[in-house]
């Protein structure tokens, strides 16, 4: 088993990483809970043993449920069974059940404690990790929500031996962001080791950026978002054959032909891109029917607009970071030259 640490203070936490992370639960629940309210779908098929007083509470399968209404739903569940502020709530499932069960737990009473067991490789490198929860508005994704560290995370790789092949590739294109995080090279080392050890960099990556910038004051944190402008806006509009992580594996390429057009890096950093989103057998077009006009207009959406233009991650001599002030008409443009 593999422990990385979330070091933030008095919120510091542990993610532990390996086969059969999710019979640790009862080690990592706060001291003195009574009652752990289990948060899942029914089509996730994992159970836990809190080894306390618990009841399942079901959500919704798919996007559509990560909503203001689900945690309208689960917080009335919890008053009726009688949860307290000094109880948990324990999210098990992939991203879409921790960011909304997380959410759910910080607005509960002013926030009750919760803990991930994450059950795709999505959430195991990502969603799970850092504290950032929230639900989609008709308008966009991710438009509500809240900081809300979990007291811990329990990354049980056992789970993604039985996620359908597309759930699973999903989750890669989540990881293929991380090969662009961790510095240059970074995108060799992750190709080289076992999977445990890969998803335990990816939190390791995560963790260091979130211990940085928690709450994302300093622009730090943003770099998480690498490849997500695209793909929020691919993902509101709608219509598309995509699972979350393919539309990320299309916003990272997209993000480096955008930066190659800026001038920020060179042809053999953009195949770079390409090679990694290529080896997750990911793609790297553009759906068919894509209007560039609108997803730009959704793209300002997801990432706030300045007075001269938009800001996206994007990667450079220097890293990848936020960059502002970046011409529509040149995003326009790079969307329709990877429109297939």
């Amino acid at each position: 088993m593999i422990t990385v640490p979330v070091t933030l203070g008095e919120r510091s936490y542990d993610v532990l990483v390996g086969a059969g992370a999710r019979h640790r639960l009862l080690e990592v629940l706060p001291v003195g809970a009574r009652r752990a309210a289990i948060v899942t779908q029914e089509g996730i098929g994992v159970t836990v043993d809190a080894g306390i007083d618990q009841r399942v509470f079901l959500m919704d399968d798919g996007e559509d449920a990560k909503c203001t209404e689900t945690v309208e739903e689960l917080c009335r569940g919890f008053t009726r069974w009688g949860l307290t502020r000094a109880d948990v709530v324990v999210a098990v499932g992939g991203g879409v059940v921790t960011d909304t069960a997380g959410f759910a737990a910080a607005v509960y009473h002013r926030g009750v404690a919760v803990v991930h067991v994450a059950t795709s490789l999505v959430a195991q490198v990502d969603a799970a990790i850092g504290g950032k929860t929230g639900v989609n508005l008709p308008e966009g994704k991710n438009l509500v929500g809240a900081f809300w560290q979990p007291a811990a995370v329990l990354c049980d790789t056992e789970t993604l031996e039985t996620l359908p092949a597309r759930e699973y590739r999903s989750g890669l294109g989540e990881m293929a962001k991380y090969h662009f995080l961790g510095g240059r090279g970074q995108s060799d080392r992750l190709a080289d080791v076992a999977l445990d050890e890969r998803v335990a960099e990816c939190v390791r990556i995560k963790a260091a950026i979130v211990a940085a910038d928690e709450h994302e004051r300093t622009g730090r944190r943003a770099v998480l978002n690498y490849g997500h402008t695209l793909a929020h806006a691919l993902e509101t509009a709608g219509g598309y054959d995509l699972r979350h992580g393919e539309a990320v594996a299309i916003g990272l390429v997209f993000a480096a032909e955008l930066a190659h057009r800026l001038g920020r890096i060179d042809d053999v950093r953009v195949a770079e891109h390409r090679k990694v989103v290529t080896g997750y057998d990911l793609p790297v077009s553009l759906p068919p029917g894509v209007e560039p006009a609108r997803v730009v207009e959704l793209m300002g959406r997801d990432k706030k607009k300045v007075a001269d233009g938009l800001t996206f991650v994007l990667d450079g001599t220097e890293g990848v970071e936020p960059v502002p002030g970046v011409d529509p008409a040149l995003v326009e443009a790079t969307l329709e030259a990877m429109s297939p």
